[in-house]
């Protein structure tokens, strides 16, 4: 076994000392203080000089491979000690980490610049219920969703939001981000797409709410890449506004009851989310958040519709004229029955398109009187698509009995393919 050796300056200590690899001390005799004895270099001492230019130059070469690597794909974070520089393609925001500090990311600068542009839509609604004797009564029901302020006309803000939001409603109420609220009407809907647009008088806002409030940022969806970061605003379960990110996991993604392509995401999307902005990193809307897959096998799988295939659908909407309820009393109606809708599925399975299949004309009725025939399909009323008989009734609530509407009507030619025509329609005064 070899010796371990611990030498002591003789100035210092009375003796040399060493350690024998015994482990015990032992005294050796009185050296010449004027010679300096000839020291054998241990051998763990070698072993650890071995190490430590093992250690240079294994950290050189490593310092060189980040060097390289950095040059090659751009990966120097490290701008000095304590700070780190964080690039994305909204802006170059640096990540301050000390002592007491708070960190900030752009997520944070997105989401607080997009706040303003989204708001909470509650719809209260009216449905009857049977109660414990069996008996029927009426119920008021109340649901929430989130809305994006899209722009505003010479007297309304407008807002789009999903159909599926605001259907059904007796009062709309719009709620901004200083939590004051207003109520809302419907400016127009389109059930197929799910989407709608409301409108609120402008001198129902206070000015401290318009001064907080903006108009959001629109993006282009068809430009955006899987894996690009996503982030979802929106009045999750009615909380109020909330924040989630993930990243676009998909494009052209298809969903029963839907027609057309959606973006899924990883973004949580809970209730009340349905209408709420799905930005991009720039902070501008890329979709409308519309669903989510619920069930125990599934997690992380969000929807959202494509804005650039939105657009000109919420364009339309925008334009129509805003809608009031009237009474029941006053309604109008066309003066059809309805057996069946024609839905997506079904209309794919016979070529034929989406909307309330005509089943019996009522005699003397508004529509046998425009010229409606059994086997047609009513598509739209007034420039507003429908894809069944509640959406269509939904519609006619807005319009009064002798008032004139513009029913999108389809039937089927002699080749069995369906084309669509125009056709005006006094309502009549009750149903018949």
């Amino acid at each position: 076994m070899d010796n371990q050796y611990t030498y002591y300056n003789p100035e210092q200590d009375s003796g040399n000392q060493y350690t024998g690899g015994n482990g015990f001390q032992t005294q050796g005799p009185e050296p010449d203080p004027y010679r300096q004895p000839k020291k054998k270099m241990p051998k763990w001492i070698k072993v650890a000089c071995l190490g430590l230019v093992f250690g240079l130059v294994a950290g050189a070469s490593f310092q060189t491979v980040n060097v390289i690597g950095d040059r090659v794909f751009g990966t120097n974070d490290n701008d000095s000690a304590g700070t780190v520089k964080q690039t994305s393609t909204s802006s170059n925001a640096e990540l301050t980490t000390s002592s007491g500090s708070t960190v900030s990311s752009d997520i944070a600068t997105i989401s607080a610049n997009a706040m303003p542009s989204i708001v909470s839509i509650t719809n209260m609604s009216v449905e009857e219920v049977q109660n414990f004797f069996g008996g029927i009564q009426e119920q008021q029901s109340e649901s929430v969703g989130s809305g994006i302020i899209i722009g505003q006309n010479d007297s309304e803000l407008l807002i789009a939001t999903n159909n599926h939001v605001v259907e059904g409603n007796d009062t709309l109420t719009v709620t901004f981000i200083d939590e004051e609220s207003v109520e809302a009407n419907v400016k127009g809907t389109n059930s197929s797409k799910d989407l709608a647009v409301v409108a609120v008088n402008l001198n129902n806002i206070k000015d401290s709410t318009k001064e907080e409030i903006a108009v959001a940022t629109m993006g282009d969806s068809n430009e955006i890449q899987v894996g690009e970061p996503a982030i979802a605003i929106g009045n999750a379960l009615g909380y109020g506004q909330s924040v989630t990110t993930g990243i676009i996991s998909a494009k052209d993604r298809t969903m029963d009851g839907y027609d057309g392509s959606l973006l899924q995401t990883d973004a949580a999307i809970n209730p009340g989310n349905s209408g709420g902005a799905l930005l991009n990193a720039n902070g501008e809307v890329v979709g409308i958040n519309t669903a989510k897959v619920s069930a125990d096998s599934v997690e992380g799988m969000g929807y959202a519709i494509p804005i650039s295939d939105a657009s000109d659908i919420i364009t339309d909407l925008m334009n129509q004229e805003t809608k009031t309820k009237v009474s029941e009393e006053e309604q109008g109606y066309i003066g059809i029955r309805s057996e069946a809708d024609v839905t997506s599925d079904l209309a794919d399975m016979y070529n034929m398109p989406t909307g309330v299949y005509v089943s019996e004309i009522i005699d003397g009725g508004a529509a046998q009187k425009a010229g409606i025939q059994r086997g047609s399909i009513i598509t739209a009323i007034n420039g507003t698509s429908v894809d069944g008989m509640t959406a269509l009734q939904e519609q006619l609530q807005y319009y009064r009995a002798g008032e004139t509407v513009t029913l999108t009507v389809a039937t089927a030619g002699n080749n069995g393919e369906y084309e669509s025509s125009d056709v005006e329609v006094t309502l009549g005064k009750s149903a018949q």
